[in-house]
């Protein structure tokens, strides 16, 4: 019997002696200079151009969440470049790998939340802030009920509100695109304090998660898109490591504060 053809269809790219082929466009003359890495990443995942509305509110969630300072993610990664400095995907994996449900991850985790609050609450949603806010706080009662947290609430250095929240919000609203999920995360920080007894500020990674979801991108893939925003800030962070190191200083200051304890058995 002939062997048989082997076939591996993709609609992302393919390229040949004289072409590279991404998307269905010819990558030299219909995208190189032409559209912006934040609009082809989003056509990457959805296979379909973004509107420039689209467009604006993901990348705005791009730049929300590329970078907080000295975070988890930035130690890990400035420590081991520090390490192995001839390893620089190693430091930038090292970073990306941080990224989980304390921090970064939270984008995935409040949009997973939003989405199966609102599949749960069957056909249609609410037509004013008192429905949303009744949706709301049954979601937060029954989280509560668990022992689970509400996942885009609190913050730990912004304690009263987080400045990228607002406007992230704001640009939604401005470009038609404040879709239910932004609608009932608004609603959370309505009503939640009246059910779980403080005040907490909508963070600004669970606001990118219910906007993420109100573009239709995969709930299973948002936190692949903080994880694409964060690498520009660790390399941002490994720049600035090899042009003023600070890792060295991290290690020796806890290495030389180490102090020892007995072990204590479980």
């Amino acid at each position: 019997m002939a062997d048989r053809e082997l076939s591996f269809p993709t609609a992302i790219g393919t390229s040949n002696a004289t072409q590279i082929r991404l998307l269905g466009q010819d990558l030299t003359a219909d995208l190189m200079g032409k559209v912006g890495f934040g609009e082809l990443a989003f056509w990457l995942v959805t296979q379909r151009r973004p509107s420039p509305g689209e467009t604006r509110v993901f990348e705005t969630v791009l730049v929300a969440l590329a970078d907080h300072g000295f975070t988890p993610t930035a130690i890990a990664a400035r420590l081991t470049y520090l390490s192995a400095p001839d390893s620089l995907q190693g430091a930038l994996a090292a970073g990306l790998l941080g990224g989980g449900s304390r921090f970064l991850g939270v984008t995935e985790d409040c949009g997973r939340f939003l989405a199966d609050t609102l599949a749960e609450a069957g056909p249609g949603t609410p037509t004013t802030d008192e429905g949303w806010d009744e949706l709301a706080r049954g979601a937060i009662q029954k989280a509560r009920a668990a022992n689970r947290f509400v996942p885009g609430l609190g913050h730990p250095v912004h304690k009263v509100e987080d400045p990228r929240t607002p406007v992230l919000i704001g640009i939604a609203r401005e470009e038609g695109l404040e879709g239910p999920h932004l609608k009932l995360f608004q609603a959370i920080g309505r009503v939640h304090p009246s059910i779980l007894g403080r005040t907490l500020p909508l963070n600004g990674a669970g606001v990118a998660g219910a906007a993420l979801a109100d573009l239709g991108l995969p709930i299973d893939l948002l936190r692949g898109f903080a994880l694409l925003a964060r690498a520009a800030g660790l390399l941002g962070h490994l720049a600035e490591e090899r042009r003023q190191p600070l890792g060295m200083d991290i290690y020796t200051t806890v290495d030389r504060n180490a102090r020892y304890v007995p072990p204590t058995p479980d």
